[in-house]
């Protein structure tokens, strides 16, 4: 990939407890990846949520890439839009004076409705690093199917909220398997560019990278990925590379190089919050109803569909059932939201015309995490930025695209950890218990071995040249592959098969997909961009065609 498309021990003085203690949270959660807090910059959200028996042209079912790229341009296009979330809000500082949580220090406000957390590594030197928080509706979501775990974002603003913010553009090579039915060319002139400026998308300065001791650990990584003939790329995000620079020289707070990335980013990191959603807000015409849950949609009597609306509480509770008409209603609730929500329409028979398509071609983005142990002569640095800004490129000859990843923990560790990107093949299907209620995923963990033997064309050869191992304290007793876990999520609703070629689900009329379930399992990169890409595709097609 081309740099222009891709755009073990103590350390001294510090007991093995107070680290494990001190450090565990962030251990677990550094993969992904005087000033008031900036992550809302003025925004808002609604200030009274939906009504009962409200009329609204268009309603969007999620705020996350695909729902904000649509209700953004519906606006633009003059029509009336409402978006629910099941999620908070995120514009109140929390007791700490701050929205979001520190990662080293995981509370309330960290995970969706559990009393314990469940983060990506689970042990550090023999010890578990979970540990108990107060049941309410926090930012990330570890939602357990049989054979994986899947991390989503819970809030205005989805998965931009919690991830790492890598913001990757596929190899135009590699399209063609990405999505086979959608034009290269009008993506790559068109779509792309503009979810690229949508999301203030940039890379970082490469003499400041050679320079920050915040980005010691990935040139270790780039060295050792180098000396093993591997290329190295910089790889864009949405973070102000400008206020990491003064983070750096201590003139504001510290964001990423606090480490704050898996339960949110208090200041520099571009979500959707300070990106779609604020120039949604601009428009004066979208509302936005938090700690909302659809739970049906029906054909209306006299045209249109008729939604049911779960208002929540912070401890997930529904305080009022509400019902909502809407002319044209958007699934947008992420690849596993949209999926679930569709089969059990299609089971229950609220939507009986959905096709056989519905819940097929889910897959994980082949995601597989590792860890290193290196020589005491390669220090990764006490301070790391959370936020990834480069990868090993192995994709032609073993199928792996490998993320070099922080571990933030704020004393030398000299370990290298990786979160891989894989062409694994499998994909699996959402299907509806009727006996138990709910929607469940036939993913089955052996179905990740395709992706450690991709992973493994990289970090073996890695290990051998350097004289060092891999890491077996990170997931559980003498376990090395994080195999167990995804954060890429796609597929479920897959664009041409469950949908038409630009989203409108078959047989139903005003009704769309535009989110990653789209996308059938894979995106050989971190996701993101091609989600917001597709989704200005086929805004721009529905708004010409059916409005």
């Amino acid at each position: 990939m081309s740099d222009a498309t891709m755009q073990g021990s103590e350390t001294k003085g510090v007991s093995r407890r107070r680290f494990i203690t001190g450090t565990g949270s962030l251990l677990g959660a550094a993969a992904i990846v005087g000033h008031a807090p900036r992550a809302w910059a003025g925004v808002r959200a609604a200030a009274a949520p939906i009504g009962s028996g409200a009329h609204v042209p268009a309603l969007v079912i999620g705020t996350g890439y695909g729902g904000s790229v649509a209700a953004l341009r519906l606006a633009e296009a003059g029509v009336d839009v409402h978006m629910v979330e099941m999620g908070m809000a995120w514009d109140t500082p929390g007791a700490d004076g701050k929205i979001f949580a520190n990662t080293t220090r995981p509370d309330d406000r960290s995970f969706w409705l559990r009393t314990r957390t469940k983060q990506p590594l689970s042990n550090f030197l023999g010890f578990p690093l979970d540990k108990n928080v107060n049941c309410r509706t926090g930012i990330l979501d570890a939602e357990e199917f049989g054979g994986i775990t899947v991390y989503q974002g819970r809030g205005v603003g989805g998965g931009s909220l919690v991830n790492g913010g890598m913001a990757v553009t596929p190899r135009r090579e590699n399209f063609g398997a990405i999505l086979p039915t959608v034009n290269a060319a009008e993506m790559y002139a068109t779509y792309y560019p503009r979810a690229n400026s949508g999301l203030g998308v940039g890379t970082i300065d490469p003499a400041w990278f050679d320079s920050a001791d915040c980005y010691q650990y990935a040139r270790v990584g780039r060295k050792h990925a180098q000396r093993s003939g591997f290329p190295f790329l910089f790889v864009p995000a949405v973070y102000d590379w400008d206020y990491m620079k003064q983070e750096a020289a201590g003139t504001v707070p510290r964001s990423a190089l606090d480490g704050e990335i898996l339960y949110g980013n208090n200041h520099g990191k571009k979500s959707l919050q300070k990106t779609y959603i604020e120039r949604i807000r601009a428009t004066g015409r979208v509302t936005i109803s938090p700690l909302h849950k659809v739970t049906t949609v029906t054909p209306a009597p006299g045209g249109g569909y008729t939604v049911l609306i779960d208002q929540l509480n912070t401890g997930g509770q529904t305080t009022v059932t509400k019902t909502v008409t809407a002319d044209k209603v958007f699934f947008a609730a992420g690849s596993v939201g949209t999926s679930k929500l569709l089969v059990g329409l299609k089971a229950t028979g609220a939507l009986p015309l959905l096709n056989d398509e519905i819940g097929r071609g889910w897959g994980d983005n082949g995601n597989v995490m590792c860890g290193r142990a290196n020589h005491l002569w390669d220090p990764t640095g006490k301070v790391q930025s959370s936020i990834p800004t480069g990868g090993i490129d192995n994709w032609d000859a073993g199928g792996a695209f490998a993320e070099i990843a922080p571990l933030p923990t704020g004393i030398e560790t000299w370990a290298s950890f990786y979160l891989s990107i894989t062409k694994n093949p499998h994909r699996a299907r959402f299907t509806w218990n009727a006996a138990a209620g709910k929607a469940e995923l036939d993913w089955q963990t052996a179905w990740k071995q395709p992706s450690i033997d991709a992973a493994k064309t990289i970090f073996d050869k890695i290990n051998r040249k350097e004289g060092t191992i891999y890491r077996t304290d990170l997931f559980g007793t003498y376990k090395i592959w994080g195999d167990h876990l995804t954060y890429h999520p796609l597929g479920g609703a897959v664009l041409d098969k469950a949908t038409d070629n630009h989203g409108r689900l078959h047989g139903y009329s005003g009704l769309y997909v535009i989110d990653g379930a789209l996308i059938p399992g894979n995106t050989s990169v971190n996701p993101f961009v091609t989600i917001t890409a597709l989704a200005e595709r086929n805004i721009e097609r529905i708004i010409a065609t059916d409005l």
